[in-house]
């Protein structure tokens, strides 16, 4: 049995119904319409910007080929105060960091690789932060070195561990502490890390450990 008798009826419920529910009807279409206006342009402009800081960070690569160091510094300084917090201005901090350590700036590179350390993605940050710990170690700032790899988060750095232990061996190595360095540099190796140079570090503490002197036997007679 139909709900209503005729046409007239179902045309009146109808009435009724947008009278009653037309207003909000409306009203979400249109929240509708520009929530997904919204979200498509917020996703068309963040891809905009990306190809912005993937082209200006193609151009730093290929100004720092051709030893332009005005155009290094430019979009350089771009890549910092447009795209700051994205993956290129990461990049362009440790290449900027690379360019003053040739430069010899140690101290301007140091406080690039900082800031990368704090800002950036887990692995850029691990990166970041491995490259500051090696310009410790040749700035002779051996404790300060120990003490930022010991603030790791163990949790964090998957695939990092194996860097982190070899580093903290050529500190230990450094301040003439042969028996954590030799610590260290056997944990670098239970990470994973199977480089030949670590395996010369590990032998040369091997080789340097003093030989005991078998005392003479004195004659009981």
């Amino acid at each position: 049995m139909a709900i209503y008798d005729s046409e007239e009826e179902q045309l009146e419920a109808l009435k009724a119904w947008w009278k009653e529910n037309g207003a909000s009807t409306i009203v979400g279409v249109v929240v509708g319409i520009a929530l997904i206006t919204g979200w498509n342009f917020w996703r068309s402009h963040k891809q905009e910007k990306a190809e912005q800081a993937s082209n200006t960070y193609n151009q730093l690569l290929k100004s720092v080929e051709a030893n332009n160091q005005s155009a290094v510094e430019q979009l350089g300084k771009r890549l910092h105060d447009e795209f700051g917090g994205s993956s290129y201005a990461a990049y362009n901090g440790l290449q900027q960091a690379k360019l003053k350590v040739q430069k010899g700036d140690l101290a301007g590179a140091k406080a690039i690789l900082q800031e990368v350390a704090r800002q950036s993605s887990k692995e850029l940050g691990h990166i970041a932060r491995i490259r500051l710990v090696r310009l410790m170690l040749a700035a002779g700032e051996y404790e300060q070195g120990l003490q930022l790899i010991n603030e790791v988060d163990p949790a964090t750095k998957s695939g990092f561990s194996a860097s982190y232990d070899e580093l903290a061996g050529d500190l230990y190595v450094a301040m003439d502490r042969l028996d954590e360095a030799r610590t260290a540099y056997q944990n670098a190796l239970n990470s994973g890390d199977q480089s030949p140079l670590l395996k010369i570090k590990i032998d040369d503490l091997t080789a340097a450990e003093p030989v005991p002197v078998a005392q003479p036997v004195k004659d009981s007679k």
